[in-house]
């Protein structure tokens, strides 16, 4: 079991940044690849960023390209999201999620461990 814990949500104005941070525990987090969904109101799940285990492979969703940016570091169990120029279309709860499964895919249910979400609110 892997147990993952997300923090560093909050109210920000637009074009601010933010940094999320998930901090993993239970077992090795370099066997796993990670990867940032959000959910906002009234609307489903969606993938936002992906890292392979050893950081070198990342992929993001069209909407956060050049505006976000994934990393982790597998010394600390830590991975991160940081998110700049802001935009209140990206209020949502923002999740990580960790998964051993290969290739690594964008899909809600490839991962099969979740933490449990941090509220982000971007004001216009």
């Amino acid at each position: 079991q892997v147990q993952l814990v997300e923090s560093g949500g909050g109210l920000v104005q637009a074009g601010g940044s933010l940094r999320l941070s998930c901090v993993a525990s239970g077992r090795t987090f370099s066997n796993y690849h990670m990867a940032w969904f959000r959910q906002a109101p009234g609307k489903e799940r969606e993938f936002v960023a992906t890292i392979s285990r050893s950081g070198g492979i990342t992929s993001y969703v069209d909407s956060v390209k050049g505006r976000f940016t994934i990393s982790r570091d597998n010394a600390k169990n830590t991975g991160f999201l940081q998110m700049s120029s802001l935009k209140p279309e990206d209020t949502a709860v923002y999740y990580c999620a960790a998964s051993a499964r290969l290739p690594i895919r964008n899909t809600i249910n490839e991962y099969n461990y979740w933490g449990q979400g941090t509220q982000v609110t971007v004001s216009s």
